[in-house]
């Protein structure tokens, strides 16, 4: 199942793991690597020092291609810069204009990735240079830059950026959804939610238990978690934290139920309610309270494997999926 999004980023199979902050690190990034997709690392609140201590883990455990995800809401050139020491193979651009980094990157032998909301973006980031644009649809977890759906998404940012190879991202979490990005027009799908539910991802076992017990109707999109990045709308699980919101007729920041509160303590301390903070294994208190970050295709999630199960179960059901398909057609 090699398409031209593998010839870029020299890949094996169409599959990138979602750069979850806080839940991905080296251990999951080379384990997705290693088995033919592609590892990210989500470096962009890494201390410098950091940031080049992950790279180089991540490379002492693959020898295959891997990337990082740079957000670039906030400053990122000090972490760029790293980025372009260590010869990363693959930086990936979030919530901003990756125009001012392209070249940089390019000249140190970077693929260069941009997150995309709309078509128009599309448009952007391939006359800016990039490598291959990713179309997150609304259905995504985590943070979530745009309102429209993955399905249209994709097929307009396909038809606007032909013949630059396009990812699709946001509620695929299984090789059907693999096989529809495909059948739109996309060269690979960019997964999050499913690689929560594996042991190499750094989450809190209650999270993963939660995850674990959704369905497709348990997320909500909202800016509530907006502790540490105001005004960035998300999808989470629902939980006590958003279900008081909501009885109290969804108030703005400052006027929330429970406003100020710690619900938990993390490795930094108490983590206040709202807080955008992944619920870490080493974190304790009401872990039910915090952002567990989740997209729709969180009803796929059903089983606890290792990444590189999850990654060859997907292109499995892929190619039965496709094989099918072409059956049908003839």
């Amino acid at each position: 199942m090699r398409t031209l999004v593998c010839d870029k980023l020299g890949i094996e199979v169409p599959i990138v793991q979602a750069p979850m902050g806080g839940a991905a690190g080296p251990q999951l990034a080379a384990a997705v690597s290693n088995a033919g997709g592609l590892g990210m690392l989500p470096l962009s609140w890494h201390p410098p020092e950091a940031v080049r201590a992950a790279i180089r883990q991540t490379r002492a455990l693959t020898s295959k291609p891997f990337g990082v995800n740079l957000v670039l809401a906030f400053p990122q050139e000090e972490r760029f810069e790293v980025c372009l020491q260590e010869r990363v193979p693959v930086i990936s651009f979030f919530w901003g204009d990756p125009a001012p980094f392209v070249t940089r990157a390019h000249a140190a032998g970077a693929v260069v990735l941009s997150t995309v909301a709309r078509a128009t973006e599309a448009k952007a980031a391939a006359a800016a240079g990039v490598d291959a644009v990713v179309a997150q649809g609304w259905e995504a977890g985590g943070h979530v830059l745009g309102e429209v759906a993955t399905l249209p998404l994709t097929r307009a940012v396909v038809e606007a950026v032909d013949p630059l190879p396009v990812i699709a991202a946001g509620g695929i979490s299984d090789g059907r959804g693999l096989a529809a990005a495909l059948a739109l027009g996309a060269g690979g799908a960019w997964i999050g939610t499913r690689f929560l539910a594996t042991p190499e991802a750094q989450v809190h076992p209650h999270y993963r238990d939660r995850l674990l017990a959704a369905d497709e109707a348990s997320t909500l999109h909202s800016s509530l978690f907006d502790i540490g990045w105001p005004d960035a709308p998300h999808r989470v699980l629902r939980n006590t934290t958003t279900a008081g919101w909501e009885a109290a007729g969804r108030p703005a920041s400052g006027v929330r139920p429970g406003e100020g509160e710690a619900v938990a303590e993390g490795p930094r301390g108490g983590v206040l309610r709202y807080a955008s903070a992944t619920p870490g294994p080493q974190m304790t208190g009401d872990i039910e309270a915090l952002s567990m970050w989740s997209g729709q295709g969180v009803a796929g999630v059903r089983a606890v494997k290792p990444a590189a199960d999850v990654v060859a179960e997907i292109v499995d059901e892929a190619r039965r999926v496709l094989r099918d398909m072409a059956r049908l057609a003839d």
